[in-house]
């Protein structure tokens, strides 16, 4: 399966205001991905309208979301069905810094948007900023919900090799993403399974298929096992 496992729609302030649901899709069709998922800051509000364009595309779509723990380190949170994914989001974004609001003149707009691009709602709440849930808090939440918990670019910034130097004892991660072009420690990582994404916050940015998962089954289930880990 050609995939691009982490991306951000215009709901997160750093995207450009350009990555709307249907652009988002359109574009991973035309670069010949099999399957895609959209990964917001805290929040999944925006997931419904991507899973319709991705629908219209032929897409298989996984919800998720990049959930920032309070020791800085980014998770990804991905789920089967849309409206779990959306109700978890809520719950990561009513942990995040009460009273501080976005500014969109200095961190980007957060909108969210449906497939024919317009406006629905705007998201005042800063997104970008670093829940009061910790690594294990925030990956116990995700799999409650029934979701797969995913350390983000573990060897870049934010991630959980950079911030925490090792991979703590309390929790098991299988399936790590790792950025290619960077070095990692690969004792660290022996036996779990490695994802590939864009991290993209442009259209351009957008993996072409280059990023090959194997799955047991051309479905959701089945990337949805593969990033579980099973």
């Amino acid at each position: 399966m050609w995939v691009d496992l982490h991306m951000h729609s215009c709901l997160s302030p750093c995207a450009d205001d350009d990555m709307t649901p249907a652009n988002i899709c359109g574009m991973a069709h035309l670069k010949g991905l099999d399957a895609i998922a959209v990964t917001d800051h805290n929040t999944g509000r925006n997931l419904p309208y991507v899973k319709e364009a991705a629908d219209y595309y032929g897409l298989i779509f996984m919800p998720g979301m990049e959930i920032t723990t309070k020791e800085e380190v980014h998770l990804l949170g991905y789920f089967t069905d849309v409206g779990t994914a959306v109700k978890v989001g809520e719950i990561f974004s009513s942990h995040l810094p009460r009273g501080v609001k976005n500014r969109p003149d200095y961190f980007g707009n957060q909108l969210i948007m449906n497939t024919d691009d317009e406006v629905q709602g705007i998201e005042e709440r800063l997104l970008m900023g670093a829940t009061d849930l910790s690594l294990q808090e925030c990956t116990e939440i995700i799999r409650e919900h029934g979701g797969a918990a995913v350390p983000a670019h573990i060897n870049r910034g934010h991630g959980l090799l950079v911030n925490l130097g090792l991979f703590p004892e309390d929790v098991e991660f299988p399936v790590v993403e790792v950025r290619p072009e960077l070095p990692v420690n690969e004792k660290l990582i022996a036996g779990k399974r490695r994802l590939w994404s864009s991290d993209a916050h442009r259209l351009g940015d957008i993996l072409e298929a280059v990023s090959d998962l194997q799955t047991d089954r051309f479905s959701l289930g089945g990337l949805f096992d593969a990033v579980s880990g099973k």
